[in-house]
């Protein structure tokens, strides 16, 4: 496992960023210790400083994977977050989106979120802004993109999408080989 270059660096956390916004510095820097982002394979995971000194006595090759998988970069250098990073990032998010029950399931099949279904959205949700979708039970379900301000989804139709569909945690089922 090696370290993050400044550029990869730099696309994760404007990634995360979307999400958490300043907040980062909270995810890295917790009460249980200091956690770091490691890459493998093009993967990158989230992994806790005392694990990684253990992780470092052993050879390289032998370590398939260690700590959580938080995403991974395309061929072009985008980051793509992964559902696995949903439980990590799910206490710091900016923008949420609440599900009613009827529209969870569509959700979790990979579709967007539409005004019908959206129960209820945080009051500083921008266009375009990363959000974290839950249950009216609070669960979070996945990520998203906001595709209106929390003003125009109280004034736009019923059919109209609110939430473009990111991730969701059906992809544990859907996509259980591709994750590691």
């Amino acid at each position: 496992m090696r370290r993050l270059s400044e550029d990869r660096t730099k696309v994760l956390f404007e990634k995360l960023a979307k999400y958490i916004g300043p907040n980062i510095k909270q995810l890295i820097e917790r009460p249980d210790g200091i956690y770091c982002f490691r890459e493998q394979k093009n993967r990158v995971y989230y992994v806790s400083e005392n694990i990684l000194k253990f992780a470092n006595t052993m050879p390289a090759d032998n370590i398939i994977s260690l700590g959580t998988c938080f995403g991974k970069f395309t061929k072009t250098g985008k980051f793509k977050l992964h559902i696995t990073a949903l439980n990590y990032i799910a206490p710091y998010a900016q923008c949420k989106i609440w599900l009613k029950s009827s529209a969870e399931q569509q959700f979790l099949y990979g579709n967007n979120v539409t005004k019908a279904g959206l129960g209820r959205i945080s009051e500083n949700c921008e266009k375009y802004q990363g959000a974290l979708v839950y249950s009216m039970s609070d669960l979070p379900l996945g990520f998203g993109v906001a595709a209106r301000s929390t003003a125009e989804c109280k004034m736009v139709d019923p059919l109209t999408v609110v939430c473009f569909h990111q991730s969701d945690i059906g992809e544990y089922i859907r996509s259980e080989d591709d994750l590691l």
